[in-house]
């Protein structure tokens, strides 16, 4: 019954920034790797970042690398996305899940399948 609780996403315009959280309703079971995820209309769901238990190794999509950064804090269950320099292409709804770090796939956990997601535009 632990919630995962997407925020942060918005209206920016193409060379903006944002920052998405991803916030756990409770302390889970083990500290797992994390990703962020994000689907656009029409398009497969695709791994964007990912992060390990301790923030000490992270990984991400070629698309967004030296633009995103991924990051955590265990004390506030939390995981966030900084978003700089976006692009329209980056419009999508973003997710965030536990996720194996070896196969960029969700694995299964007390979170469950996906949340709500948080929507993110930018605008040219």
């Amino acid at each position: 019954q632990v919630r995962l609780v997407e925020s942060g996403g918005g209206l920016v315009q193409a060379g903006g920034s944002l920052r998405l959280s991803c916030a756990a309703s409770g302390r889970t079971r083990s500290t797992y790797p994390m990703g962020w995820f994000r689907q656009a209309p029409g398009k497969e769901r695709e791994f964007v970042a990912g992060i390990n238990w301790n923030g000490g190794n992270t990984y991400y999509a070629d698309s967004v690398k030296g633009r995103f950064t991924i990051s955590r804090d265990n004390a506030k269950n939390t995981v966030y996305l900084q978003m700089n320099s976006l692009k329209p292409e980056d419009t999508a709804v973003y997710y965030c899940n536990a996720v194996s770090l070896a196969t960029h796939q969700i694995i299964q956990t007390e979170f469950g399948s996906w949340g709500q997601g948080t929507q993110v535009t930018v605008s040219s």
